[in-house]
This record gives structure tokens, sequence and C-alpha cells, in this order.
């Protein structure tokens, strides 16, 4: 049963996508109601999935019957059916999240926004599941062409930040291209199993280091590590709300996943860790990640920009995990791809909601919000206070790993990095959290005698398709933190691999 689970969770959603259109051409109102449904069925299957691989260990799916190597083959162990279900979930708030932001910003595209909507969560779902490499390049030209569409119909700017994301991105797509080329040049397979198998007798070839460079870099671009971030700006910014809210927690997890993937099953810890001098590098342009990232998002006033730099930082959180190459480090990697995608998710529904009740990004003009919109300001400061490590929310628990991680390989300098972006978290989150609670009221007019009269602030919450979703998003910051200890106890030590 788990099997066909399995298969579910990419063919539903991919075949679905085909039917929006004709949804949208019988009744345009019928595409929302019929993505939300679909991607339910991704969900269960992904829980389901990930509960077997807990009870009874890994398996793989052979797609059609064909046997590995020749057949492409799903690979469902600890690490990629928890990655699935963080996708799945977070995909299915949005859906419900969107509708009116939709309405509201995306009239006349509502059958293409959702049919997109639909093959991206496709080829991010395609992406975690695959045991094949070159299968997961397919799928990540899915995802990257459904994204590039769905940022292009966004605010002014779009087009041309779309432009920007196109080159790049298909500067990283070609260099991972370049690295299955290569290792199918001295493997003959594709397959991630068979590969795992093959390659440690070829480790002294200069073609597989050539490939695991070009895998890297690849890699690198996709997730948006300091300095091959240069697209992420601009693209996320300018992106429609509910799409911002999509991409912003999951296309730099996914890559991020993948990077595990290929550098510690693919090929061994041994050879990423030992035989090729990445994880210094990688290790030093992190905490440049941080610094920058958390620079730029102080210098910037409107919020939602704000967010995406903190997003660049954030990457640098994950990427600090893998490169210092032990067991605490890589915990705190993987459990952080969960955390900051929830944090990251529920921010960015709040700063969706804020623009469409108020119309206006800027922090300066946030005054007296949580007034106006309550539970709203009460989601982002629990998740801002989460941000910045506070327990016993779960980005405390994530960060707290990633130190004693760092620590332990005797990188002192890294770890400073992570205290002190705990602190500019700070920074940047209490000017938001001081301009929604704290700011005076200012008078509104004078009334006879010189007295003042302040104008009555009205409560004007977001829609319950928005709040809701903002609502859960919260509390999953809350209860993530206060069972981490359960998660990696049952998943993630499973993840993490048996020689770290």
């Amino acid at each position: 049963m788990a099997d066909q689970f399995a298969a579910l969770i990419i063919v539903v959603p991919l075949i679905a996508s085909l039917f929006v259109p004709v949804f949208g051409w019988w009744k345009k109102k019928l595409c929302y109601p019929w993505v939300v449904a679909v991607l339910v069925i991704p969900l269960i299957s992904s829980l389901s999935v990930l509960n077997t691989v807990m009870t009874t260990g890994k398996f793989s799916y052979r797609l059609g019957g064909w046997a590995p190597p020749w057949g492409i083959e799903y690979m469902l162990d600890h690490l990629s059916a928890f990655v699935l279900v963080i996708v799945s979930s977070i995909s299915l708030i949005v859906a419900i999240y969107s509708k009116k932001s939709v309405e509201d910003n995306l009239p006349e595209k509502t059958v293409p926004f959702y049919t997109l909507f639909l093959l991206l969560v496709t080829g991010l779902m395609g992406i975690v599941i695959t045991g094949d490499v070159f299968n997961l390049f397919v799928f990540l030209e899915i995802s990257a062409l459904s994204c590039y569409a769905l940022i292009a119909i966004g605010e002014e700017g779009a087009p041309m930040a779309t432009f920007n994301y196109i080159i790049i991105g298909t500067i990283g797509a070609c260099f991972y291209l370049l690295g299955i080329g290569y290792l199918y040049i001295a493997t003959g397979s594709l397959n991630m199993a068979d590969l795992a198998n093959i390659l440690p007798d070829l480790y002294h070839s200069k073609v597989i280091l050539v490939a695991f460079a070009f895998f890297t870099v690849g890699l690198a671009i996709k997730a948006g590590l300091f300095p091959l971030h240069t697209w992420l700006p601009d693209a996320y910014c300018t992106a429609p709300s509910a799409v911002s809210a999509l991409i912003a927690p999951l296309m730099t997890k996914v890559a991020a996943y993948v990077m595990i993937r290929l550098m510690f099953t693919v090929f061994q810890p041994n050879f990423s860790v030992n035989m090729v001098p990445v994880m210094p590098i990688l290790g030093w342009l992190s905490v440049m990640a941080i610094f920058w990232g958390g620079i730029k998002a102080l210098a910037q006033t409107d919020l939602k920009r704000m967010l995406v730099y903190v997003v660049v930082a954030e990457v640098g959180y994950i990427v600090i995990g893998v490169s210092v190459a032990n067991r605490m480090g890589l915990t705190g990697a993987i459990l952080h791809i969960m955390n900051d995608a929830v944090m990251m998710a529920c921010l960015f529904l709040v700063v969706g909601a804020i623009l469409y009740k108020t119309g206006t990004r800027e922090i300066h003009q946030l005054r007296h919000l949580n007034k106006k919109m309550p539970f709203t300001m009460a989601a982002f400061t629990i998740t801002a206070l989460s941000m910045c490590g506070i327990p016993p929310a779960c980005g405390f628990f994530s960060k707290w790993y990633l130190i004693l991680g760092t620590i332990e390989a005797g990188q002192w300098v890294w770890a400073a990095a992570l205290l002190c972006s705990s602190l500019i978290n700070a920074v940047l989150f209490f000017r938001v959290i001081e301009c929604a609670y704290l700011k005076p009221m200012e008078p509104a007019y004078a009334l006879n005698g010189g007295e003042t009269k302040h104008e009555e602030i009205q409560r004007d919450e977001a829609p319950l398709t928005m709040l809701v979703p903002i609502v859960i998003m919260a509390a999953g910051v809350i209860l993530l933190g206060i069972f981490s200890g359960k998660i990696i106890s049952s998943v993630i030590q499973f993840a993490v691999p048996a020689s770290f």
C-alpha cells in the first residue's frame, strides 16, 4: 500500500493540473476548491510514507515496473519522507490561503495561476522523492519553469526580476546537468543507489571531482547561497503574495535537501568532507550570507523585502550545519529545513494579509496594527520571537544544534556568527513589533478648548481563508519547538549518515 501512496504523491497533482484549465473554461470559481482538494491527497500520502519509513525502514518504488538502474526509482527514506511532509503540508496551507489574494491581485489569471501552482508543487515533491539524478533534473526544471511564470505575473518589476532569475537559474541548472553528464561518463548509471555503490572506486578520478564541483555550484545557485543569491531578492519580493508564501519557505529548502542528498548519500561523507576542500568554503560563504543578509535586511523599509533578505541569511544557517560535517550540525541543518520553512511560510502569509487589508508593506505605516489585525500580528510576533531563537519556539532548537555542531567542529567564528544573527534578527523584528504595538497614538483632530481627540481604531482582520492558515502556521512554530526532541529521535537521527 505504501508503494501506491508514493506514486500518488506525484501523479495526483500532475494530472490534476491538466484539469484546472477545463474547470476554468467551465466555471472559474471551481479552480480553487479543486486545487485544495487535490493537495490533500499528497499530504495524506506523504504522512503514510513517513509512517511506513518510521515503522519498517526505507523502501523504493519502481516507476512503471522497470527495474533500476535502467528504470526510474522513487527512494523513500527518513530524509526524503520528512521533507515530503514539509512540502505537502505547506503547499496545502498556502493553497487554502491563496483564495482572496488571487481574487484581489490576479482576477483574470486565476486559471493559469492554479495550473502553475500544482505544477510547481509537483516539481518540488518530485525533486524530493526521486532516486534518479537525471529525473531530479527534470523535476528541478518543472518547478523552475512554473516558478518563473508565477513570479512574472507579480507586481511592477516582476518581469525584469523573472528575467534575471531565468538567466541565473538556467546557469545553475546547466551546472547540475553537466555534473550529471560527467557522472554518467564515468559510471554509466543515473540511479542514486547504484551511483553510491560505484563511485567509491572512482574517487581518484578527476572526472568525478569535476562532476562534484558542478553539482555544488549548481545547487548553491538554486539554494540562493551568498554570493550566488543575486536572483533571489527581486524575484521573491515582486512575486504575488501567495507565490512568495510558497516559494520562500520551500524552493531554497528543497535545494538544500538535494545538497545533503548528493553530498552524503550519492557521494560518501568521506569524499565530501576529507577528499575535497568544499566544506570550509561553504562554511565561510554561509557566515558571509548570515551577515550580508542581516545587514541588507536592516536597510529595508519594505517588510516583504526585509524578509527576503532574512531568507538569504537562513540559507546560510542550513549550509553551516552541512559544512561542519558532524552529527550535531547536520541534525541542526535538517531540523532547520523544517523550522525555517514553517517560520518563513508564516511570515510571508502575514505580509500578504497585511498588504491585502492595508495596501502597504512599509514598516513605518504599520502603526497600531495590533489593534486592527490582532490575531495576524500575534502570529507575526510569535514567529519573530522564534526567528530570534527564543524558546519554546522551534527556531531556538535548530539553532541550538547548529551552534553545538560548530563548537564540536572547533569553528568558533561560525558559532559567533550564529549567535550574532539572533541579535540582528532581534533588531530587525523589534522594529516592526515596536511600530505595530508601541508607537503612541497620534491625535486625529482638536476639540474646543485645545483638547485632542484620538481616532478610534476599528478591528479589520484578514478573511478567514487567510487568517486560519496564519494561525495554523503560528501554532506550528510553537508545537514543532515543543516536540522537536521527538522529531529528532523518531526521524532526523536516522536521516543523518551513520558515519557521523
